[in-house]
């Protein structure tokens, strides 16, 4: 019996995704829940497991290639079945991804360990094993990809690998053996790199980016409101605890998992801010899901904290330090992505003093720390004392709420971040 494998709905809201690179090659086998293809997203690359265990017997589409979710990507022959077409008399299209520069032929599998580390062989098999957009970052920076030592999943070269190697060693020398006059002096731009008076080629998580976010725009009528906090006990509670936190589980404690039990709090209090518009009316999401905006070098990735209103100030800053950690090592699962109700964004921690941030798609609100500074506040006893303030900034979907419910989510953000430290347990 044949299977057929349709592009899998990595997200909520995705609605498309890109054969990044075939992981096997018609006529292999493969185990069942053994990953046979990497697809990407604007979010996450992500390795797609079979659900049966058979042969490879045809690939509907393309490396580099994006289709809709639900379209048919590859036919797989189970075990026992009765055999397709040949590999040589498979049709063009199901033939497999035509051999190029970037993608030189794959060589035979001659055992199990092979397809299990697709890294253990010859330099020339790193490059095979990274992915078309990888490779493509490494052409970019002028990088030879089979000196790179791999930190993905069966040491697979990841986009942060070819990055980090761009300041760890010289640039490779051209392949074609043209001469450096015909190569500027600056190199080839990118969005880790840019270079002024250069356009940077879009890769396709910057593309749908672009277009998640004006969609974003369009779709849900943004507002926009702002308060002012002391956070100094907040601060003085965070400095006491942090040397002996870091020590025992092994992340940095920052003002983030305070900020964000309160904002929890505040969500419990103000249900409509947890919620999302639909054409049916607005739904009230009964979990707590709160996603934690990171921007990486190449990248905005929004892993979310599932259930985080049953999570201590402790839980909740084990539970971020793991993302944030995997998420810079481009360790990222489909899981991680998905779910998210509410977003905050720590703004910051790049001294931004105020900002809008544009909506999370089907979600009512986001929401950020800027930066934190010292400044002189007139107390309610009229005394003037040096204090840590913070602005808050609340963008917010006016489907779904109003300025009264928004101020009033604020204020008790507020209220509930003054209220705390300098003394508890975490």
């Amino acid at each position: 019996m044949a299977t057929t494998i349709t592009m899998p709905q990595l997200g909520e809201t995705v609605t498309e995704g890109t054969v990044a690179q075939w992981l096997k090659k018609i006529g292999d086998s493969v185990e069942k829940y053994e990953a046979f293809v990497e697809v990407s997203t604007d979010k996450v690359n992500a390795e797609v497991p079979s659900p049966v265990t058979g042969t490879i017997r045809e690939m509907l589409v393309k490396e580099g290639e994006t289709v809709a979710t639900g379209t048919p990507i590859a036919v797989i022959d189970e075990v026992g079945a009765a055999a397709g077409p040949s590999p040589a008399q498979a049709p063009a299209q199901s033939a497999a991804p035509a051999v190029t520069a970037a993608n030189p032929p794959q060589a035979p599998s001659t055992n199990g360990s092979s397809a299990a580390n697709p890294l253990a062989g010859d330099a020339e098999t790193a490059l095979r094993a990274a992915s078309p957009a990888v490779r493509r970052l490494a052409r970019e920076h002028r990088v030879d990809i089979r000196t790179v030592t791999g930190s993905g999943a069966n040491g697979r070269v990841t986009a942060q690998d070819v990055l980090a190697a761009t300041t760890a060693a010289p640039p490779a020398a051209p392949a074609t053996g043209a001469p450096p006059a015909t190569v500027p002096a600056t190199g080839v731009p990118s969005y880790g790199k840019p270079i002024p008076g250069m356009t940077i080629p879009l890769t396709q998580a910057r593309r749908i980016i672009a277009e998640r976010m004006v969609e974003s725009k369009h779709a849900a009528p943004h507002a926009w409101s702002m308060v002012q906090i002391d956070v100094t006990n907040v601060w003085k509670w965070r400095t006491r605890e942090k040397d002996r936190f870091e020590r025992e589980t092994g992340y940095k404690l920052t003002l983030l998992p305070f900020f964000v039990r309160a904002a929890i709090e505040s969500l419990a209090a103000f249900p409509l801010m947890n919620a999302k518009f639909t054409t049916e009316g607005i739904y009230v999401n009964k979990d707590v899901n709160v996603g934690i905006a990171i921007g990486l070098a190449t990248n905005l990735v929004v892993p979310v904290i599932k259930h985080a209103d049953r999570l201590s100030i402790r839980g909740l800053a084990i539970a971020a330090g793991e993302l944030i950690d995997r998420a810079r090592k481009n360790k990222l699962g489909v899981d991680d992505l998905a779910g998210g109700t509410f977003t905050v964004n720590n703004n910051g921690a790049n001294g931004s003093w105020a900002s809008a941030p544009i909506i999370n798609a089907g979600q009512a609100g986001i929401l950020t720390m800027e930066t934190i500074v010292k400044r002189p506040v007139v107390r309610d006893d009229d005394a003037i004392a040096i204090r840590h303030m913070m602005n808050s900034c609340l963008s917010l979907d006016h489907r779904v709420v109003d300025g009264y419910v928004a101020s009033g989510f604020l204020a008790d953000l507020k209220k509930r971040l003054e209220g705390m430290g300098p003394e508890g347990a975490l």
